[in-house]
């Protein structure tokens, strides 16, 4: 079989001052990194990996176009009226409009205004996007039917859209995609990455709009199955840029189309672990990366079991890991305090890009 390369970048640095040559960017964000990790897989397992300097990996020409797709920075998202740059991490705010999300399911239940003020509450806080859900993807959650989903979530985009925020909708099915479009949504997020509908990618591609490709070990059975993995990083690259190429070859906009590990989905905590570990991996798919693992399980699991309205701390953790490590967009519970992190670290980041 053939060897497959990946290349994951690691020694980040503060600040490329003083440093041409040495260091790279990442996915034209504010990560900066002087190495890289060269994996080579064949047959599914690992033969060799090695680290590279920058300078190496550049005078390797087997390796451009890897490199290039890691460096390239991402298109903006153009959410109606609204551009979002994608040259440094933006929250993604979770909405929930479920009576049993594992984490607020019912708060905003049956109340469109007042999910909709919270909607507002959460783009005063700091989020750029807010992610409206109508049906649970927690393990075991039951099906929701399209009609009820559409009833949940409508009423609330409409509600959004007018005030003015940046909407995506949390959904598999291709019948809600195309409500909440219609209301006024201008992302599509489904944990499925278009497979679960045999509708879907034919919606968003007749859109036009962004959508967020999440990995998930099933997507028919709602994505918490799967058998394992022999390498879960290389594993879910693989299941990744494949799907990204299907989906782009059906019509979908590469530079549209972002992609989710998708934490928590089928995998262990130390499958979690990894591909936290390895996030920046992913930007050699050539995508926008999000990253979901708020209040996620694995956050109770390292700490001493807490409960999901006890995570922040882990959450928080988290976040600035993924940030660090590129990825575009964070989903999160906590809006306020996730984008004060976030601005913390763009302080540091800012003062170190100037430092003499």
């Amino acid at each position: 079989m053939p060897v497959k390369t990946y290349l994951r970048p690691v020694q980040f640095v503060d600040t490329p001052v003083g440093r041409d040559g040495e260091v790279a960017r990442l996915a034209g964000g504010l990560g900066w990194f002087s190495g890289y990790e060269l994996i080579e897989v064949e047959g599914g397992k690992r033969i060799s990996r090695r680290t590279l300097s920058v300078a190496e990996a550049a005078a390797d020409a087997s390796l451009a176009p890897l490199i290039e797709r890691l460096s390239a920075p991402r298109a903006p998202l153009r959410l109606g009226e609204r551009v979002l740059r994608l040259d440094q991490p933006l929250v993604m705010g979770i909405l929930n409009l479920t009576p049993d999300s594992f984490s607020d399911g019912g708060r905003h239940a049956d109340d469109p205004a007042g999910a909709a003020q919270a909607g507002v509450d959460m783009g005063i806080a700091g989020a750029a996007i807010v992610d409206v859900g109508g049906e649970s993807t927690r393990p075991g959650a039951a099906e929701v039917w399209e009609g009820d989903e559409i009833e949940r979530v409508v009423p609330v985009i409409e509600r959004l859209a007018r005030s003015g925020a940046a909407v995506s909708i949390d959904t598999r099915k291709a019948a809600v995609m195309e409500a909440a479009l219609a209301a006024g949504a201008h992302v599509v997020n489904d944990v499925a990455a278009l497979l679960w509908d045999a509708r879907a990618t034919e919606v968003v591609a007749k859109a036009g709009c962004p959508v967020v490709l999440m990995h998930s070990p099933d997507p028919d059975k709602g994505g918490h199955g799967g058998d394992g993995y022999g390498d879960v990083l290389t594993e879910v690259y693989d299941w990744l840029e494949k799907r990204v190429e299907e989906v782009a070859a059906a019509g979908v906009d590469r530079s549209k189309i972002l992609i989710d590990p998708g934490i928590g989905f089928g995998k262990s905590l130390q499958e979690n672990l990894a591909l936290l570990n390895g996030l920046a991996l992913f930007h050699g798919i050539g995508c926008a990366v999000v990253l979901g693992a708020s209040r996620k399980r694995m956050i109770g699991a390292l700490s001493n079991e807490a409960p999901a309205e006890a995570r922040l701390g882990g959450s928080i953790a988290l976040a600035l890991k993924g940030a660090e490590l590129g990825a575009q967009l964070i989903r999160v519970h906590d809006v306020f305090e996730t984008a004060q992190a976030l601005r913390v670290w763009r302080g540091m980041k800012d003062v170190a890009l100037t430092a003499l």
